[in-house]
């Protein structure tokens, strides 16, 4: 069982401030220190106006194969105007490991909020990011979990995990609810399952079934509302390289992709990216030799938005070039923005 919470605030010389540092630390040879964290040195400074009507998507843009230039402010009638909003999610498969190229690509390309995964820290490196003007959330353990939230439009109500979240056995570190610049975010961690029909598999489908519970509840506060992330689950057959490779296999089967169906039938909408190369939305592709560059991957990492955020993105695409190059994640970024 954990213990806790304890609650720490302190301030660095060099204007770091960590809000609050929530611990549960459990006792025996299988505790373990569960810890989220809110730093800031910089407000957030910009929001869209209120009371704005939700546009529907234009035309996809074209852009080069290494950077999407950020879209212009968008009009309001009476010719008042709005600032756009970039929002990202990106699987980085250890931030401690991918820090550079995580800051780099930021730098570059210049999201808004961007919702991390598999961040596989206790500790995030804020710092390193708060230098870009990022505030940062951050819920991990330490392990092979950990979901985090970026931005530089405000973070507020940040919920860690969801109420009667599973565990296997204890909750892990999955589920980060912000709210930034009036959307509501959720950064998911889906369990992976393993095997199906194994005890990782059942625990997949019922976290799958708490996360709808829980947004049900929250669609009830936040019209505007975006739950994306690693879902480790490929909607359709067209969301595989080759769906007869998968038979058998998790990742795929009625069940998860029943339970994703389940989360749009809340109201969600599949915000589907489009592909800087190529005709497949994937996302992930294996490290083994050659998948990469085969287009051998799947579409597992999604962006579900209420409809007054869905009707008004203008461009939605898969950031390929950041798989590329030396130790990448084995995923790539979703870039969305929204007018």
């Amino acid at each position: 069982m954990l213990s806790g919470p304890v609650d720490v605030n302190v301030t660095f010389d060099d204007g770091l401030t960590i809000l609050y540092t929530r611990k549960f630390t459990g006792a025996g040879p299988d505790s373990k220190t569960v810890s989220h964290q809110v730093f800031t040195n910089t407000p957030g400074t910009r929001a869209r106006s209120a009371g704005a009507s939700p546009r529907r998507p234009r035309g996809r843009t074209s852009c080069g194969p290494t950077l999407c230039p950020r879209p212009p402010r968008a009009p309001e009638p009476g010719g008042v105007y709005r600032e756009a909003v970039r929002l990202a999610t990106w699987n980085v498969n250890s931030v401690t490991a991918r820090l550079p190229r995580l800051v780099d690509w930021l730098a570059g390309t210049k999201p808004d909020v961007v919702c991390l995964q598999e961040t596989k820290t206790a500790n995030f490196p804020a710092a390193d990011v708060e230098q870009l003007g990022y505030q940062v959330a951050a819920h991990g353990d330490g392990r092979w979990n950990g979901v985090a939230v970026l931005s530089r439009v405000g973070l507020d109500e940040v919920t860690a995990g969801f109420p009667g979240e599973p565990g296997f056995p204890d909750a892990e570190t999955r589920a980060l609810g912000v709210t930034c610049a009036g959307v509501r975010m959720w950064s998911v961690y889906v369990p992976n399952g393993r095997i199906v029909d194994s005890e990782h598999y059942g625990y997949k489908l019922a976290w799958l079934a708490g996360l709808r519970s829980a947004l049900e509840t929250e669609l009830a506060k936040h019209p505007k509302l975006v739950v994306c992330g690693d879902f480790n689950v490929a909607p359709a057959d067209s969301d595989v390289w080759d769906p007869k490779a998968f038979v058998g296999a998790t990742h795929v089967t009625e069940p998860e992709r029943a339970a994703l169906e389940a989360l749009r039938d809340l109201g969600l909408v599949d915000v589907v990216p489009r592909p800087l190369k190529g005709s497949n939305p994937f996302t992930y592709w294996d490290y083994r030799a050659g998948m990469f560059h085969q287009d051998m991957g799947m579409r597992i990492d999604l962006f579900y938005a209420t409809p007054p955020v869905a009707g008004d993105v203008t461009d939605a695409y898969i950031d390929r070039e950041a798989r590329k190059g030396k130790a990448p994640s084995d995923h790539a970024p979703i870039v969305v923005d929204v007018s």
